[in-house]
């Protein structure tokens, strides 16, 4: 009778997670169609599946696939890759208050693509910067939280954070030596802007990359949640594996950073608040990450964009503005270590 009780309340518990995500799923296609509606042509649900399904009018056509389903997909895949790195790094870390940009990742990334555009760059170029300084920042925290012997999840986090304010310091100055003309751009970047997205298909393929990859550590990241006495008893190899969670989660990070600078808040929230509706197994988390990062995003540029005519905020500045909330509401409710 026990033993049939407990089947029971575990697969009730599977049938409500799954349930939940079927529902962050039809969150994520709502979020979609607000997208490719939203802006200064509004275009009813019907135009919207006309447009892209035929060309019978021409311009809702160019609107949304030249215009508005890029940058949707942009929108979508950084918020995965930021709520997917940011489960990792809390895992990494065993600290709720980890998020992708704690390690110092961003600011290298940050000072590079700075640097770029201040000298004249664009496009590619920036984010190839981009991504070459958070490489740098990556093996940077790398060399020196190892040391000359082993390393804690405590050092790596010293490590990172004393890294970040350097990083901070250097992007000081260089928003006082850059050119007037430059400021904008300067501050949009820093601030989270997906106009300087191009390119879909990079941060497509890494994002289907790092679900497989987060995927196949399900089961690891459930053992090492469990803390690293527990998971080394179970026979995990507690260094390497952190290792690897380090380099995925970083190379997640700086994907994300060079589609869209620095965004906060979507990797610091979206996890817990996957965990409040119960999906605490990573083999469900993980695509919970992904469609409810995802969709914050897709949600928060929407907004971003279409709420004052003829200006378009920071993404970044929405993502703060829903997230300050959201994380009070968490430590009120009582943030639960991961």
């Amino acid at each position: 009778m026990t033993t049939n009780y407990r089947l029971n309340v575990i697969a009730a518990t599977r049938r409500k997670a799954y349930l939940r995500l079927v529902l962050l799923l039809l969150i994520t296609l709502t979020s979609m169609v607000a997208a490719l509606s939203s802006g200064s042509l509004s275009l009813s649900f019907p135009e919207v599946l006309s447009a892209i399904t035929s060309e019978t009018n021409p311009l809702h056509h160019q609107v949304i696939y030249e215009l508005r389903m890029p940058r949707m997909i942009h929108a979508f895949t950084t918020g995965a890759l930021l709520a997917l790195a940011g489960a990792l790094m809390q895992v990494l870390l065993r600290n709720p208050l980890a998020d992708p940009y704690i390690l110092g990742i961003s600011g290298g990334s940050a000072v590079f693509a700075l640097i770029a555009i201040a000298l004249g760059l664009v496009g590619w170029l920036v984010s190839l910067s981009a991504f070459i300084g958070a490489l740098f920042a990556m093996l940077l925290v790398f060399g020196l939280a190892r040391g000359q012997g082993s390393w804690t999840a405590t050092r790596l986090l010293l490590t990172g954070v004393v890294l970040a304010s350097g990083w901070g310091a250097i992007i000081s100055f260089v928003l006082t030596i850059a050119p007037q003309s430059k400021l904008r751009s300067l501050i949009f970047w820093l601030m989270g802007d997906l106009s300087f997205a191009e390119n879909i298909w990079p941060s497509l393929i890494t994002l289907a990359f790092g679900i497989l990859l987060c995927l196949y550590f399900a089961r690891n990241l459930n053992v090492l949640s469990l803390g690293a006495m527990q998971a080394q008893s179970l026979g995990l190899h507690i260094n390497r594996f952190r290792w690897q969670l380090y380099v995925v989660a970083s190379l997640l990070t700086a994907m994300a950073i060079i589609q869209a600078g620095n965004i906060g808040f979507v990797g610091l929230i979206i996890p817990h608040l996957l965990r409040l509706m119960g999906l605490r197994d990573y083999r469900l988390l993980i695509p919970g990450a992904v469609l409810a990062g995802g969709s914050l995003l897709v949600f928060a540029d929407t907004v971003a964009r279409s709420a004052i005519d003829d200006t378009a905020l920071p993404v970044g500045v929405l993502t703060a503005a829903i997230g300050v909330p959201i994380f009070i509401f968490l430590l009120y409710r009582g943030v639960k270590s991961v």
